[in-house]
Protein backbone atom coordinates (compact mmCIF):
# COMPACT_ATOMS: atom_id res chain seq x y z
CA UNK A 1 0.00 0.00 0.00
CA UNK A 2 2.57 2.19 1.00
CA UNK A 3 4.84 1.64 -1.84
CA UNK A 4 1.69 2.45 -4.57
CA UNK A 5 0.98 5.34 -2.82
CA UNK A 6 4.56 6.46 -3.22
CA UNK A 7 4.40 5.43 -6.87
CA UNK A 8 1.24 8.07 -7.06
CA UNK A 9 3.04 10.56 -5.87
CA UNK A 10 6.43 9.94 -7.54
CA UNK A 11 4.66 10.71 -10.86
CA UNK A 12 2.15 13.48 -9.73
CA UNK A 13 5.45 15.07 -8.22
CA UNK A 14 7.30 14.48 -11.68
CA UNK A 15 4.66 15.88 -13.84
CA UNK A 16 4.32 19.12 -11.71
CA UNK A 17 8.38 19.76 -12.65
CA UNK A 18 7.66 18.85 -15.84
CA UNK A 19 4.56 21.54 -16.41
CA UNK A 20 6.80 24.07 -13.97
CA UNK A 21 9.39 23.80 -16.77
CA UNK A 22 7.54 23.76 -19.78
CA UNK A 23 6.30 27.33 -18.84
CA UNK A 24 9.48 28.53 -18.81
CA UNK A 25 10.35 28.55 -15.26
CA UNK A 26 14.31 27.51 -14.56
CA UNK A 27 14.58 24.24 -13.71
CA UNK A 28 17.07 21.25 -14.64
CA UNK A 29 15.45 17.99 -15.26
CA UNK A 30 18.17 16.36 -13.06
CA UNK A 31 16.19 18.21 -10.06
CA UNK A 32 13.16 15.97 -10.82
CA UNK A 33 14.17 12.74 -13.31
CA UNK A 34 14.94 11.14 -10.49
CA UNK A 35 13.83 6.87 -10.00
CA UNK A 36 11.07 5.53 -8.35
CA UNK A 37 14.24 3.94 -5.25
CA UNK A 38 15.30 7.53 -5.42
CA UNK A 39 12.18 9.58 -4.99
CA UNK A 40 11.75 6.76 -1.75
CA UNK A 41 15.21 7.53 -0.31
CA UNK A 42 14.60 11.13 -0.11
CA UNK A 43 11.04 12.02 0.44
CA UNK A 44 9.47 8.60 1.78
CA UNK A 45 9.61 8.04 5.78
CA UNK A 46 11.05 4.48 7.34
CA UNK A 47 7.26 2.83 6.72
CA UNK A 48 7.64 4.40 2.74
CA UNK A 49 4.90 7.07 3.13
CA UNK A 50 6.04 9.59 0.95
CA UNK A 51 6.04 13.14 3.57
CA UNK A 52 4.09 15.54 1.17
CA UNK A 53 5.60 18.91 2.83
CA UNK A 54 8.94 18.09 1.81
CA UNK A 55 8.07 17.70 -1.86
CA UNK A 56 7.57 21.78 -1.65
CA UNK A 57 9.99 23.59 -4.16
CA UNK A 58 9.79 27.19 -5.92
CA UNK A 59 11.26 28.48 -9.16
CA UNK A 60 12.11 31.93 -11.20
CA UNK A 61 11.14 32.70 -14.75
CA UNK A 62 13.57 32.62 -17.29
CA UNK A 63 14.62 35.50 -19.64
CA UNK A 64 12.49 33.96 -22.51
CA UNK A 65 9.24 33.72 -20.11
CA UNK A 66 9.98 37.11 -19.19
CA UNK A 67 10.48 38.24 -22.69
CA UNK A 68 6.91 36.15 -23.30
CA UNK A 69 4.98 37.77 -20.79
CA UNK A 70 6.45 41.38 -21.36
CA UNK A 71 3.79 44.32 -21.48
CA UNK A 72 3.50 46.35 -24.44
CA UNK A 73 3.29 49.37 -22.09
CA UNK A 74 6.44 50.72 -21.42
CA UNK A 75 7.19 50.66 -17.10
CA UNK A 76 4.45 47.74 -16.94
CA UNK A 77 6.38 44.38 -15.39
CA UNK A 78 6.17 41.12 -17.06
CA UNK A 79 2.51 39.02 -15.95
CA UNK A 80 4.85 36.56 -14.00
CA UNK A 81 7.30 35.93 -11.68
CA UNK A 82 8.24 33.49 -8.71
CA UNK A 83 6.08 30.46 -8.50
CA UNK A 84 5.79 28.19 -5.16
CA UNK A 85 4.16 24.87 -5.68
CA UNK A 86 3.19 23.10 -2.48
CA UNK A 87 1.59 19.55 -2.06
CA UNK A 88 -0.86 19.41 0.61
CA UNK A 89 -0.87 16.89 3.57
CA UNK A 90 -4.30 17.32 4.64
CA UNK A 91 -6.85 14.69 2.56
CA UNK A 92 -9.41 17.42 2.98
CA UNK A 93 -8.36 21.37 2.12
CA UNK A 94 -10.82 23.98 4.01
CA UNK A 95 -10.70 27.27 4.83
CA UNK A 96 -8.12 27.24 7.56
CA UNK A 97 -5.51 25.69 4.98
CA UNK A 98 -6.54 27.44 1.48
CA UNK A 99 -5.93 30.61 4.17
CA UNK A 100 -2.77 29.36 4.97
CA UNK A 101 -1.42 28.56 1.52
CA UNK A 102 -2.47 32.13 0.62
CA UNK A 103 -0.30 33.17 3.26
CA UNK A 104 2.78 31.52 2.40
CA UNK A 105 2.50 32.54 -1.39
CA UNK A 106 1.63 36.24 -0.41
CA UNK A 107 4.51 36.15 2.18
CA UNK A 108 7.02 34.92 -0.18
CA UNK A 109 6.14 37.26 -2.32
CA UNK A 110 5.42 34.60 -5.51
CA UNK A 111 3.68 35.35 -8.39
CA UNK A 112 1.88 32.02 -8.50
CA UNK A 113 1.35 29.41 -6.08
CA UNK A 114 0.07 26.01 -7.13
CA UNK A 115 -1.67 23.92 -4.68
CA UNK A 116 -1.56 20.10 -5.16
CA UNK A 117 -4.04 17.90 -3.29
CA UNK A 118 -5.12 14.68 -2.42
CA UNK A 119 -8.77 15.56 -2.90
CA UNK A 120 -10.92 18.69 -4.34
CA UNK A 121 -11.24 22.02 -2.20
CA UNK A 122 -14.11 23.01 -0.32
CA UNK A 123 -16.51 25.22 -2.20
CA UNK A 124 -16.33 27.49 1.07
CA UNK A 125 -12.15 27.19 0.61
CA UNK A 126 -12.25 28.43 -3.24
CA UNK A 127 -13.52 31.54 -1.85
CA UNK A 128 -10.88 32.37 0.10
CA UNK A 129 -8.56 31.74 -3.46
CA UNK A 130 -11.04 33.92 -5.06
CA UNK A 131 -10.35 36.50 -2.63
CA UNK A 132 -6.96 37.01 -3.69
CA UNK A 133 -7.18 36.87 -7.43
CA UNK A 134 -5.47 40.01 -8.11
CA UNK A 135 -2.89 40.04 -5.70
CA UNK A 136 -1.63 36.43 -7.02
CA UNK A 137 -2.93 33.52 -8.89
CA UNK A 138 -3.46 30.37 -7.31
CA UNK A 139 -3.93 27.06 -9.19
CA UNK A 140 -5.20 23.88 -7.85
CA UNK A 141 -4.49 20.49 -9.22
CA UNK A 142 -5.39 16.99 -7.98
CA UNK A 143 -2.80 14.30 -7.41
CA UNK A 144 -4.99 12.06 -9.59
CA UNK A 145 -5.00 14.07 -12.40
CA UNK A 146 -0.75 14.71 -12.39
CA UNK A 147 0.19 10.56 -12.69
CA UNK A 148 0.39 11.14 -16.75
CA UNK A 149 1.86 14.21 -18.03
CA UNK A 150 -1.14 15.00 -20.90
CA UNK A 151 1.03 17.14 -23.42
CA UNK A 152 3.19 13.80 -23.83
CA UNK A 153 0.50 11.87 -25.21
CA UNK A 154 0.60 11.17 -29.20
CA UNK A 155 -2.67 12.94 -29.47
CA UNK A 156 -1.78 16.25 -28.07
CA UNK A 157 -0.26 18.69 -30.25
CA UNK A 158 2.70 21.22 -29.28
CA UNK A 159 1.75 24.01 -27.70
CA UNK A 160 3.50 27.19 -28.03
CA UNK A 161 2.53 30.40 -25.87
CA UNK A 162 3.02 33.48 -28.11
CA UNK A 163 4.24 36.84 -26.73
CA UNK A 164 1.95 40.12 -26.48
CA UNK A 165 4.08 40.92 -29.12
CA UNK A 166 3.85 38.17 -31.14
CA UNK A 167 -0.29 38.18 -30.63
CA UNK A 168 -0.40 41.54 -31.87
CA UNK A 169 2.18 40.95 -34.94
CA UNK A 170 -0.78 37.90 -35.61
CA UNK A 171 -3.17 39.53 -35.53
CA UNK A 172 -1.94 42.50 -38.02
CA UNK A 173 -0.50 39.63 -40.26
CA UNK A 174 -3.95 38.13 -41.35
CA UNK A 175 -5.87 41.30 -40.39
CA UNK A 176 -8.06 39.68 -37.81
CA UNK A 177 -10.05 41.03 -34.40
CA UNK A 178 -8.77 39.11 -31.13
CA UNK A 179 -12.81 37.93 -31.28
CA UNK A 180 -12.18 35.69 -34.39
CA UNK A 181 -9.40 33.52 -33.46
CA UNK A 182 -10.80 29.83 -32.18
CA UNK A 183 -11.10 29.81 -28.60
CA UNK A 184 -10.14 27.43 -25.73
CA UNK A 185 -11.35 27.49 -22.68
CA UNK A 186 -8.93 28.54 -19.61
CA UNK A 187 -10.56 25.24 -17.67
CA UNK A 188 -8.89 22.59 -20.87
CA UNK A 189 -6.34 20.88 -19.28
CA UNK A 190 -3.82 21.69 -21.68
CA UNK A 191 -4.80 24.88 -20.88
CA UNK A 192 -4.34 24.70 -17.40
CA UNK A 193 -1.12 22.58 -17.88
CA UNK A 194 0.52 26.11 -19.07
CA UNK A 195 -0.82 28.53 -16.74
CA UNK A 196 -3.27 30.06 -19.62
CA UNK A 197 -5.02 33.23 -18.91
CA UNK A 198 -7.49 35.18 -20.24
CA UNK A 199 -6.16 36.94 -23.88
CA UNK A 200 -3.51 34.83 -24.06
CA UNK A 201 -2.82 33.66 -27.46
CA UNK A 202 -0.85 29.80 -28.23
CA UNK A 203 0.04 28.43 -31.71
CA UNK A 204 -1.02 24.54 -32.27
CA UNK A 205 1.73 22.57 -34.45
CA UNK A 206 0.40 19.69 -35.64
CA UNK A 207 2.28 17.05 -38.02
CA UNK A 208 0.45 16.49 -41.57
CA UNK A 209 1.38 14.07 -43.73
CA UNK A 210 1.06 16.03 -46.87
CA UNK A 211 2.60 19.10 -45.34
CA UNK A 212 5.05 18.43 -42.92
CA UNK A 213 3.24 20.55 -40.29
CA UNK A 214 1.11 23.60 -39.96
CA UNK A 215 0.17 25.77 -37.23
CA UNK A 216 -3.25 27.37 -36.19
CA UNK A 217 -4.19 29.42 -33.14
CA UNK A 218 -6.20 29.52 -30.55
CA UNK A 219 -7.60 32.50 -27.85
CA UNK A 220 -7.93 31.75 -24.44
CA UNK A 221 -10.92 32.61 -22.96
CA UNK A 222 -11.46 33.42 -19.33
Amino acid sequence: MADREASRVWRAWKTIHEMVADRGYEISEEEYQIPLSEFQARFCDSEGRPQRKALSFSANPSERMLDVHASLKPGTPPDCGPIWVEFIPDPSIGVKQAKAFVHRVKDGNYHTGIMVCINAPTAASLKSFAAVEKECTVEIFLEENLLVNITKHELVPKHVLLSKLEKKALLQRYRLKESQLPRIQKDDPVARYFGLKKGNVVKIIRRSETSGRYASYRLCLG
